[in-house]
């Protein structure tokens, strides 16, 4: 099993920046996505941003030009840099990691329990 643990996140104004971390430990063979989502309250959880072991980046169209992911293979983690926060960027943010356990399994989705970010205006 693969875990997944965030931190970074609080309250903070409009504006400033935030950086989160996801840290991946336990059984892991190799993981190949790493990302971050989030759900604001009464919405759906939506795609920030995701980056492949190689290093390759998407972003949703509300991140670009303001957060940046990047990732440290050797430690598993990856990171979320966001900058010029709004009040709209509040929401649980999760980290969530595509991989497996062991050579021979099959590629599975894990989530962290996410961490909370509040933007006040």
């Amino acid at each position: 099993q693969v875990q997944l643990v965030e931190s970074g996140g609080g309250l903070v104004q409009a504006g400033v920046s935030l950086r989160l971390s996801c840290a991946a430990s336990g059984s892991i063979f190799s993981i190949n996505v790493m990302g971050w989502y989030r759900q604001a309250p009464g919405k759906q959880r939506e795609l920030v941003a995701r980056i492949t072991s190689g290093g390759s980046t998407n972003y949703a169209d509300s991140a670009k030009g303001r957060f940046t992911i990047s990732r440290d293979n050797a430690k598993n983690t990856v990171y979320l840099q966001m900058n010029s926060l709004k009040p709209e960027d509040t929401a649980v943010y999760y980290c969530h990691a595509s991989g497996r356990s062991h050579p021979l399994s099959v590629a599975m989705d894990y989530w962290g329990k996410g961490t909370l970010v509040t933007v006040s205006s």
